[in-house]
């Protein structure tokens, strides 16, 4: 009886083995099937994954260097405007400056441009275009027919408010080289820009300037008169009227001067309210 009931524990105990046997069997052979079915998918997940990750990291690489990289032209942007700004003189330098000096405009002007001309071959869009603009600028300085090229270059290109500044500057070169009809026609485009890339009252105060150079006085003073007055106008209508901007007392000056009657005629200049602080 005992080793009957031995025997059946050990005949039980060998069908339990079997059958974790058979599970086991069954349960790895599946696995190992499916596995080997999507073992193509899943190096296809792994390695997209592993192409997000990289993406990621050169991402953030990407925006740490183009962070660096405008931080970088903007200190060299800075650097050659401080040349271009920098104060000409002769003597001994003041003390307490520790900035540049130049002994002439023409010197001052040859260092600003190599130092444009730097930032416009180190860096791209949007400094290598300010520098371009700037180096035309200081080039009429010592090459002004290379200026005044480069600054027709500049005002074709397409950064709207650069090539209007550079409109403006070729404007100004050609009214200080007498070429009034051609500054005048630069100036009236840009005040027919419908964007006003450059201020209203400063375009039509360099158009009087020219009308009176060239003899069209009356003109001249219309167009002065009625810069001020509307300027004046308006300054009446807001409730905290605002000292003149340094444009419209230009041009209410020049008024002033060439027809003492018309400015006579202007609206009182409206008194700033005392209480804001300026």
């Amino acid at each position: 009886m005992h080793r009957e009931k031995a025997v059946a524990r050990t005949t039980k105990k060998r069908a339990k083995q079997l059958k974790h046997d058979k599970f086991r069997d069954t349960t790895l052979g599946a696995y190992e099937r499916l596995s080997h079915r999507f073992e193509g998918q899943g190096r296809t997940i792994l390695y997209a994954a592993g192409g997000v990750v990289a993406l990621a990291i050169l991402a953030v690489a990407f925006s740490w260097w183009r962070a660096s990289r405008a931080d970088s032209a903007n200190l060299a942007l800075s650097k050659a405007i401080e040349i271009a700004e920098a104060p000409v003189t002769t003597g001994t330098p003041q003390p307490g400056d520790t900035g540049p000096t130049f002994p002439n405009e023409q010197e001052r002007a040859r260092r600003a441009v190599e130092e444009f001309q730097k930032v416009e071959r180190d860096y791209g869009s949007p400094y290598s275009d300010i520098a371009r603009y700037f180096a035309a600028a200081n080039l009429l300085a010592f090459d002004r027919g290379k200026g005044l090229s480069e600054l027709e270059a500049v005002s074709r290109s397409g950064n709207d408010d650069l090539a209007a500044r550079a409109k403006f500057a070729l404007a100004e070169a050609h009214e200080a080289d007498g070429k009034y009809d051609d500054a005048a026609k630069l100036y009236q485009e840009l005040l027919n820009d419908k964007d006003q890339n450059v201020s209203e009252n400063t375009l039509k105060l360099r158009l009087a300037t020219v009308d009176e150079k060239q003899g069209k006085k009356d003109e001249a003073v219309n167009l002065l008169f009625g810069m001020v007055e509307a300027a004046r106008k308006a300054q009446v209508k807001d409730a905290k009227p605002q000292p003149e901007s340094s444009v419209v007392r230009a041009a209410a000056d020049k008024l002033q001067e060439l027809s003492p009657e018309r400015y006579a005629q202007l609206p009182k200049e409206p008194v700033p309210d005392k209480s804001l602080p300026f």
